[in-house]
């Protein structure tokens, strides 16, 4: 018994690379904003400085954009609903969306042959 392939994308090459792109471009963004919004956090209940109130907004807009990218990645290469949900929530923990990127990022350009 063969292991089940992955569905071959819906969209064209340069139209996945573009969407690939993007993911990882808001992945690292989402990632570099949770790791700042940490910082906010330890300041703010740790310290009782809550002049880095900004930073949670900021990081809820660029989490919101990553969404949006990974979402539209996951309808071009057609990743089931489970793993769109996991990639999604992958951005909610510190470091782990970077790492996730980079496992999804070589999945993909081994699928549909880019370098």
């Amino acid at each position: 018994m063969t292991a089940p392939e992955s569905p071959s994308p819906i969209a064209s090459v340069d139209t996945v690379r573009k969407a690939l792109t993007g993911y990882r471009v808001m992945a690292w963004a989402t990632g570099v904003w949770l790791i700042a919004l940490c910082y906010e956090m330890v300041m703010k209940y740790g310290f009782g400085d809550d002049s880095l109130g900004w930073i949670a907004v900021v990081h809820g807009w660029v989490y919101f954009v990553y969404l949006l990218f990974t979402a539209n990645l996951a309808v071009k290469v057609r990743w089931p609903i489970a793993k769109t949900v996991g990639i999604l929530l992958a951005g909610t923990i510190p470091l782990v969306g970077i790492i996730v990127e980079h496992f999804q990022t070589q999945k993909i350009k081994a699928q549909i042959g880019l370098s």
